[in-house]
């Protein structure tokens, strides 16, 4: 098995790619080492000492590592982890873990507006910062006010605030005249 890496706009995260499907659909976000008891993947990869998020796609996997941590160190035994997670048989998600679909629900007036935001996530948005190592959903929209969830590489990345005000906001307001800001909100 042969898994390839790519760095990422963020530097405390890398894109691990496995050569084979990680998620069929979807995404799954492990932010902390606690989430990551559905997902025997996941855990394995937080074995790991200092790694501090995993990021499922649907075929790639993104580690982010904490400050102090260097990846000449952690990088081999990452990609151990995912190796032998593949030799072992086991599934990338047990039993009845989620996978996200992305978006939240939202109902009510602005149900059109929020389709069509929806819809320019996913097929310029979304495909683009996926080959980043990471994702951004939909959250929620008040008043002019779209709110997005960052995910993977995307959060806690240094030019995250950027893309967010710089591309995704203008595209949105482009296309959308009843959008005013863009605007992250944490898990």
């Amino acid at each position: 098995m042969f898994i390839q890496t790519e760095s990422t706009p963020n530097p405390a995260t890398l894109k691990f790619l496995p050569g084979q499907t990680v998620l069929e659909t979807g995404t799954a976000d492990f932010p902390s080492k606690e989430t990551a008891h559905k997902s025997p993947l996941a855990t394995r990869i937080y074995a790991v000492d200092g790694v501090t998020g995993v990021f499922f796609g649907n075929d790639f996997v993104t580690v982010t590592k904490a400050d102090e941590t260097d990846w000449d160190h952690i990088k081999p035994s990452v990609l151990g982890a995912i190796m032998e997670h593949y030799q072992s048989g086991q599934p990338v998600l047990e039993g009845d873990a989620e996978t996200a679909s992305g978006h939240a629900e939202h109902t009510g007036e602005d149900a059109e507006i929020v389709g069509q935001i929806k819809e320019l996530l996913d097929t310029r948005v979304r495909p683009a910062v996926a080959q980043d190592g990471g994702d951004i959903t939909f959250h929620g929209f008040d008043r002019g006010i779209v709110y997005l969830h960052m995910q993977g590489a995307c959060a806690g990345c240094p030019s995250s605030t950027l893309t967010l005000k710089m591309g995704i906001e203008n595209l949105l307001r482009h296309y959308i005249p009843e959008v005013i800001e863009v605007r992250p909100v944490a898990a």
